[in-house]
């Protein structure tokens, strides 16, 4: 593959400063829990520019503007900030997030959490790093486990079923986490942190870059119906420091859920 993740990073790097401190101005999408800041718009805009001249051809998926042009070998899935209500607040739990899919398989991952300091890279096969520092899973088991998990914000018709699935997980783990970033409680995961995951609902630019972080770092990453989560559709995402403890998990989920509520 001609494209280097050191590319992918530089162009990132490069959006990040867009991502300013004041300036910025809020609208929602609809709903007020779903919002866009204008550096949303201003970051997605670059890297779809630039990712586009680095990879003549591509397509991309990309969470603003229902910008979705995804008939192409290589699509570039793109959350330009994850964690948007974190940012427009000034709460440092946001990031860049793209992940490059070839064939519907994620291939290259680079999450960057600028406020956090944090830069999360991943290739398939090579292994997860943070800061150029390899990072792995942790190995605790299910009893002292962390949870990070959220109440479905955008469908809050599905909270009660959220809150009996997260209820019965917490009595079975340590404690529960909820940062507002699933890309950045992924790759907080993928560097042995936390232990657990559970989201009802997703979208693929949310989770696509930090779930292959999360597998190249020894963890595992499902759907509901235990295959790896699809990077062209809305998902449950269950992940976890070990196959076993993602069963686990996903067995809890069952008692709850005979199949997906969307």
């Amino acid at each position: 593959m001609k494209t280097c993740i050191e590319q992918i990073v530089g162009i990132v790097r490069e959006a990040s400063a867009l991502m300013v401190r004041e300036g910025f101005s809020v609208q929602d999408k609809g709903s007020r829990e779903n919002i866009v800041t204008t550096s949303d718009l201003a970051v997605q805009h670059f890297l779809t520019e630039r990712l586009g001249a680095l990879l003549p051809g591509s397509g991309f998926l990309c969470e603003e503007e229902d910008f979705a042009d995804t008939a192409h070998r290589d699509v570039w899935v793109i959350d330009p900030i994850d964690g948007t209500a974190n940012y427009a607040r000034g709460i440092e739990n946001c990031c860049i997030s793209v992940a490059l899919a070839r064939d519907g398989i994620p291939v290259m991952g680079v999450v960057y959490s600028p406020w956090r300091g944090e830069l999360y890279t991943a290739e398939r096969g090579k292994g997860a790093f943070c800061n150029g520092v390899p990072v792995h899973v942790s190995d605790r088991p299910f009893e002292t486990g962390l949870l990070f998990t959220a109440m479905s914000t955008y469908r809050k018709d599905l909270a009660r079923t959220c809150s009996d699935i997260i209820y019965d997980l917490y009595m079975q783990c340590n404690d529960f986490r909820r940062t507002g970033s699933a890309a950045v409680e992924l790759c907080l995961m993928a560097a042995g942190k936390v232990d657990l995951y559970f989201e009802m609902r997703l979208m693929p630019w949310d989770y696509a870059a930090a779930a292959l972080i999360l597998q190249e770092a020894g963890g595992t990453v499902v759907g509901f119906d235990g295959n790896y989560p699809p990077l062209m559709r809305t998902s449950m995402v269950v992940a976890a420091n070990s196959s076993e403890n993602c069963r686990r998990i996903l067995d809890t989920v069952h008692r709850y859920l005979a199949k997906l509520p969307y």
